[in-house]
């Protein structure tokens, strides 16, 4: 087919329908193409005027791709408690820049520990219904794509309220008072000034191995509480996880480690949603409350193809303004509350929380699920965005080494259809081949087509 020359307004609609900004192009027409987003992508490909680094997905979703440039206010003068000489680490992956949480421990006397979890003190700057708050219920989240961030909220609060980033911090910090079995004795949620150092995963995992405090006792608490949630029914979903990094010259799929110290914070995470949900439902506060229904039905046995069926089987986490059980956090009652910077909802939490710790009235239910709603579908595009944009970039590494092959295990079946998946890149795709669930094949990657963000398999 001979391509044609686009005048300027032709580009202009081409442009748009691949963004799913219009519902009809001429052009595409007049050379018999379907009128649709990926045609159109097709046809920008072609004709050079988009490169293979450029992704539509966000603006085709709706999600927000502008940096916000509000002006954020200063922390005011209030009473908190001091907590800065207590140690306490943001850790977190290298190169991350929004820290917005920190772990910790107090010894207390009896032979309890007392968890620290120091959250950075967003909500000081952002209260209900200001200019911020708007701007960050409109996004829902904060956007990671492989080639850039757009932060739910300014740069510059980031830089004003994230964790380690000057010498003392204010922070909203959650306790919770627990004994060698990792049972709570008591919790608490407090106004703080606390000091913290940054570390990576990494780092803190030389820390543990070589025997330093307080990361072996946090690794301890931490296994405790994970075996307490275990015999409570929660399911761990162990999958392949991947950074994706991506600039106009090419893309990059690294398979994620996981030291132990990656467990210990997200396991201290989970702990300090728990708390925040049981001093809430005690202060009679309407929070965002996670919940998560049973699973469909039961899964046992070990390897990849058991943990894709788990995953099949749980529920979507809902959000109410009322508590109730999550199943696969095995906890009666739970709620985010570690993102404020870069989840809406979690945004919400810390406003609950403060207007009640300051003497405020906290917004009642209605209030609090009318800001689900809308954070929810928003944030729902976000993620949507990232998804996409994360495979098709996955697209572009697979497509630069046609000749490398790769591992991938068979994971599901549907008659001839199975689907594998492929550890390194985290990615799955359909085959048809008679191998069982949980065999590992060698193949090539072909075909690969970035508009209809797919690529085909071929056994080695």
């Amino acid at each position: 087919m001979t391509l044609p020359e686009l005048t300027s307004a032709q580009r202009t609609d081409v442009e748009l329908l691949a963004r799913g900004k219009a519902e009809k192009s001429r052009t595409l027409r007049e050379m018999n193409l379907p009128e649709t987003p990926e045609s159109a992508h097709t046809l920008l490909l072609r004709l050079g005027i988009w490169n293979e680094a450029k992704t539509p997905y966000a603006d085709r979703l709706g999600a927000a791709l502008t940096h916000l440039t509000l002006d954020v206010p200063d922390f005011a003068d209030e009473e908190r408690l001091d907590l800065t000489h207590l140690p306490a680490y943001a850790i977190d992956d290298e190169g991350n820049r929004d820290p917005d949480d920190a772990i910790g421990i107090e010894p207390l006397e009896g032979g309890l520990i007392r968890l620290w979890v120091h959250v950075a003190d967003v909500a000081a700057l952002v209260p209900p219904e200001s200019e911020l708050d708007l701007e960050a219920r409109a996004r829902g989240a904060t956007l990671y794509l492989p080639d850039q961030t757009i932060g739910m909220l300014p740069d510059t609060l980031t830089e004003k309220t994230g964790l380690g980033l000057h010498d003392t911090m204010p922070a909203l910090s959650i306790s919770l008072d627990l004994d060698a079995d990792g049972n709570a004795d008591a919790v608490d949620v407090a106004l703080t000034t606390v000091r913290i150092t940054r570390l990576t995963y990494m780092g803190a995992q030389a820390k543990l191995e070589a025997g330093e405090e307080p990361f072996v006792t946090l690794a301890r608490l931490a296994r405790a509480s994970k075996e307490l949630r275990d015999s409570e029914g929660a399911l761990s979903i162990e999958l392949p996880e991947v950074k994706i990094s991506a600039d106009e010259n090419g893309a990059s799929v690294t398979p994620l480690p996981k030291p132990e110290m990656r467990f210990v914070v997200q396991e201290c995470m989970t702990l300090a949603g728990w708390a925040t949900a049981i001093y809430a439902d005690d202060h009679d506060i309407p929070l965002p409350f996670a919940t998560q229904a049973d699973p469909s039905r039961e899964v046992r046995g070990e390897g990849l193809g058991v943990q894709w069926a788990r995953r099949r089987t749980l529920a979507r986490t809902r959000f109410q303004p009322s508590p109730g059980p999550h199943s696969g956090m095995g906890l009666d009652l739970y709620a985010q509350a570690t993102s404020p910077m870069r989840r809406y909802l979690d945004l919400v939490v810390h406003q609950q929380l403060r207007a009640a710790l300051t003497g405020r009235e906290p917004l009642d239910g209605k209030v609090v699920a009318a800001y689900i709603a809308q954070a929810t579908l928003n944030a729902d595009a976000t993620r949507q965005a990232e998804r996409l944009s994360r495979k098709h970039h996955t697209l572009r590494f697979a497509a630069a080494q046609p000749e490398r092959e790769w591992e991938a295990v068979v994971v599901d079946r549907r008659g001839p259809q199975a689907t594998l998946l492929i550890p390194e890149l985290a990615y799955d795709l359909p085959f048809s081949t008679p191998a069982p669930v949980g065999t590992t094949l060698r193949v090539r990657l072909v075909d690969v087509n970035l508009p209809a963000l797919s690529m085909r398999a071929r056994l080695v």
